[in-house]
């Protein structure tokens, strides 16, 4: 997989002097590159508890990206997966260090707890006061006698450095960590692996799979699951930490972005972790966000911790690191009625067995079309033409019932008012205007075909799509011709070779594919031209 990086062994370094250049001042990093990465803050003064922690990167934004007022002192960088050496984390303790001490917040792993480990002996040999906590947050393996340290460390992080921040002195701090390392528990799933630099990814996880309880350097987990949607995999991931929470007790959640799946997914998991078997239990919530990622790992991990009055007091405090998302009370919808003048004025009912019959298989064929519609519309735009229709043909399936299905001049106002509501981007106005303008001339008693012309003519006026510029229109508009004379065998036939034609435009004058260039269009049929295109020839059978 391509990556943005210049040579591998230079990615952490260069990642370091990037991150420090956007602090506006406020990180600065140790001398002794490329085996010593330490970043600090600018501002320290070694007056109170300093507060160092790291591990191997491809983590980002943690460790270095909580570096900074109210969090950590320092972090020391590994390479990628890879702990830092004994003379790296000194390096940060030597830098940091005064009178008041150092803690040391250390993820559970074999190279870092002995690096850190060696590191903390040969600072106290210096006549340093270090304290070393180790974080095992992992439920993924219960058997396991040393659990991983995962995301659920960001919880030390925060509400030790919010502690350190306002004087306390290191045996306070050290015993808020190891408070919260007691009863915060975390799990993960991803839908696929990180990619490392410079290696070949490894695909072991098929599709149609999750795995759950995945270490964050790409571990494989515990067991893999079927996926089927969010709200399956955010179940699973809630039964296992349920046995953790305790029941009628609040808990503040850290939900994390592994690296790859996009803002859209985690709020949506967010949504589905309210409504989980847990969700009576979350009383606040850190994120979404991605905290404490491996690389581009498309997953999320979920980390609980029953925080009391202080520590959520804590995890409220203000801090420096923008990488810290903040914590906000889980609540629920706030839902506000439309303003006047948008609620819909929808007309009386009425039954129509052959309208509905019609109608129903107009929808049934959209759906049906979903999956090859986003697939012809991926080679060109964004792939996403066959779910748009879907969705609306599957919103006026669900109200079919509710329309004036005897009256075709309401039925087609109707129609257009529900897709106005219901269907997404420019087509769903488009449509919204070809139904409701045909609505209005069914009501001077044209002809249903005439009245849906004159609907092609309004949408096109407005639109400004004609002939030839590679859009519905393509075919939509030969298909109505020929339904006048010919019926609907020829008003397939009409459609069917009107999209074909667009294969050969390969310049489109509206639409979303007048952004593609014409190598991109060619040879291959407009998405919307082949949706009409099969509505007609499937109407036909």
């Amino acid at each position: 997989m391509t990556q943005f990086i210049n040579k591998r062994e230079d990615i952490v370094a260069e990642a370091i002097d990037g991150l420090i250049s956007a602090s506006d001042g406020r990180l600065a990093r140790l001398d002794g590159y490329p085996h010593i990465r330490v970043v600090v803050r600018a501002d320290w003064d070694r007056s109170r508890v300093a507060l160092v922690s790291g591990g191997g990167a491809g983590h980002e934004p943690a460790h270095a990206g909580f570096v900074g007022q109210g969090m950590l002192t320092a972090a020391i960088c590994g390479d990628v997966f890879a702990s830092p050496s004994v003379d790296a984390v000194l390096a940060g303790i030597l830098a940091v260090t005064g009178p008041a001490g150092c803690l040391l917040i250390v993820k559970n792993y074999t190279g870092d707890r002995l690096n850190f480990g060696l590191a903390a002996e040969r600072a106290r040999a210096f006549g340093l006061n270090v304290r070393v906590v180790i974080v095992d947050d992992d439920v993924a393996l219960p058997d396991l006698p040393q659990a991983r340290g995962v995301a659920g460390t960001l919880f030390v992080h925060k509400i030790a450095g919010a502690l350190a921040e306002a004087g306390a002195d290191l045996a306070t701090v050290a015993a808020a960590a190891e408070r919260v390392i007691g009863g915060i528990h975390s799990i993960g799933m991803s839908l696929d692996t990180c990619t490392v630099p410079g290696a070949p990814k490894e695909d072991r996880i098929p599709a149609g799979k999750a795995e759950l309880g995945l270490g964050i350097h790409g571990e494989a987990g515990v067991e893999q699951v079927d996926y089927v949607d969010a709200r399956g995999a955010v179940a699973m991931v809630a039964d296992k930490l349920s046995p953790f929470m305790t029941p009628g007790v609040t808990h503040a959640v850290l939900l994390n972005n592994l690296g790859g799946a996009s803002v859209l997914e985690m709020q949506v998991l967010l949504r589905e972790l309210a409504l989980s078997s847990i969700g009576d239990r979350i009383g606040h919530v850190v994120g979404p966000a991605a905290m404490m990622t491996s690389l581009d790992m498309r997953g999320f991990s979920v980390s609980v911790y029953a925080a009391d009055a202080e520590h959520l007091a804590a995890l409220k405090a203000p801090c420096a690191p923008s990488a810290w998302p903040g914590v906000h009370r889980l609540t629920t919808l706030d839902v506000r009625a439309l303003p006047d003048g948008l609620k819909p004025i929808k007309p009386l009912p009425s039954g129509h067995p052959e309208t509905r019959a019609f109608l129903s298989r107009c929808c049934e064929i959209l759906i049906a079309a979903e999956a090859d519609l986003n697939h012809l519309d991926a080679k060109t735009g964004d792939g996403d033409t066959g779910s748009t229709l879907a969705s609306a043909a599957r919103a006026l399936l669900s109200v079919i019932d509710e329309l004036p299905l005897a009256d075709h001049t309401q039925l087609c106002r109707a129609i257009g008012l529900e897709l106005s509501q219901t269907m997404g981007g420019s087509s769903g106005v488009l449509l919204a205007i070809f139904f409701a303008a045909a609505g209005d001339a069914a009501s001077s008693g044209t002809s249903l075909t005439e009245a849906l012309k004159a609907g092609l003519a309004r949408m096109q006026e407005i639109g400004g799509a004609q002939l030839g510029d590679r859009t519905m229109v393509d075919a939509l508009a030969p298909a109505l011709a020929a339904l006048s004379d010919g019926g609907m065998a020829a008003a397939a036939r009409a459609a069917r070779d009107g999209a074909n034609r667009t294969a050969d435009m390969v310049r489109a004058k509206a639409g979303r594919s007048t952004y593609i260039n014409a190598e991109q269009l060619r040879g291959h049929v407009d998405p919307g031209a082949e949706a009409v295109a099969i509505l007609f020839e499937r109407l036909r059978t």
